[in-house]
């Protein structure tokens, strides 16, 4: 049986909820997609956006404590995290359907070309 989600570092039992929801089940999966795309397809799946939350995950993809990220690492951090969060965030004027489809490159609305 393959390892959960909650067994990487600084992730407990309420991150296989909220992962797997946006389909991910594992930790290899998780792995796999990396931080940054791991934590969009949560967003874009009805989870809650937390920084703490965000650069836990990633200190523990790197088997490191959560309380480890310090500094300019932390800044940089914060700045993806941002990002990934303004790239989720419902579009106003569409429905949340819209905005994840959006999300995950299925369609675009709202840009400029």
């Amino acid at each position: 049986m393959p390892d959960p989600v909650s067994s990487i570092r600084n992730l407990g039992p309420k991150s296989d909820t909220v992962y797997g929801r946006a389909g991910i089940t594992t930790a290899d999966q998780l792995r796999t997609l990396g931080a940054d795309v791991a934590y969009k397809r949560m967003l874009t799946a009805g989870g809650q956006a937390h920084f703490i939350g965000y650069y836990a995950m990633v200190m523990g993809l790197q088997g490191r404590p959560w309380n480890n990220c310090q500094g300019d690492e932390k800044k940089a951090l914060r700045k993806r995290f941002d990002a990934i969060k303004s790239k989720t965030a419902k579009k106003k004027g569409h429905s949340e359907i819209e905005a994840a489809l959006d999300a995950i490159g299925v369609i675009e609305i709202n840009r400029k070309v």
